[in-house]
C-alpha cells in the first residue's frame, strides 16, 4: 500500500514539471493538477495569466476547468463520477498554496482536498493570511496537507523573481 505521504510526492512532481513549464511564457512557475479517486490526472494547469493575458488563468482555475471538462465528458457518454462539474472525491496538488481566487474556485468546485508545497505568505488563503478552505461559515470544508515538497516549490519561485528583479 502506497502511503499518503509518498502518493503526495509524486503527485508533487506531476505539478512542478507544470509550474516549470510556465517559464517558458515567462508565467510565475505555479502548477496544479486535479486527480480523480483513482489517482488519474482529471486536470493539468499552470500559470498562464502572462500568455493568455487573463488575470484569472491560475494554475488551480487551469487544472479545475480541465477537470471539470473531462468530467463532463464522461457524464456525456455515461461514464461520470457526478454530475460533470462537482469535484467532489477529487484531489488537487498545487506548488504554491491558493491565493484568495483560487480558493474560492476549489470551494465552489466542491474539492474535498488539497496538497500544496510552498506557504504564501503574501496572499496565501490556506493558513497563512486566509483560510478560506477551512471557514466554517461556508458550505464546503477542504482537508489541507502543507509544505509537500515545498523547498523544491519554493526554490523554483524565488529562482524566478530574482531572475525577473535582474532583467528588469
Amino acid at each position: 500500500m502506497v502511503s499518503a505521504s509518498n502518493k503526495h510526492d509524486r503527485w508533487m512532481g506531476l505539478a512542478l514539471a507544470e509550474a516549470r513549464a510556465a517559464l517558458a511564457t515567462g508565467d510565475v512557475p505555479i502548477g496544479a493538477v486535479v486527480l480523480g479517486p483513482d489517482g488519474e490526472v482529471l486536470g493539468a494547469g499552470r500559470n498562464r495569466r502572462e500568455e493568455l493575458g487573463d488575470p484569472t488563468a491560475h494554475a488551480e482555475v487551469v487544472a479545475i476547468r480541465q477537470a471539470a471538462e473531462q468530467l463532463r465528458e464522461r457524464a456525456r457518454v455515461g461514464r461520470g463520477l457526478d454530475d460533470g462539474w462537482r469535484l467532489s472525491d477529487c484531489t488537487l496538488v498545487v506548488t504554491l498554496e491558493p491565493c484568495a481566487m483560487c480558493a474560492g474556485a476549489i470551494v465552489l468546485a466542491r474539492i474535498p482536498r488539497v496538497v500544496f508545497g510552498a506557504w504564501d505568505e503574501k496572499a496565501g488563503a490556506a493558513g497563512s493570511v486566509f483560510d478560506i478552505l477551512r471557514e466554517r461559515r461556508l458550505n464546503h470544508w477542504v482537508e489541507v496537507y502543507p509544505g509537500v515538497r515545498e523547498e523544491e516549490s519554493a526554490v523554483l519561485l524565488r529562482d524566478f523573481f530574482a531572475d525577473h528583479r535582474t532583467s528588469l
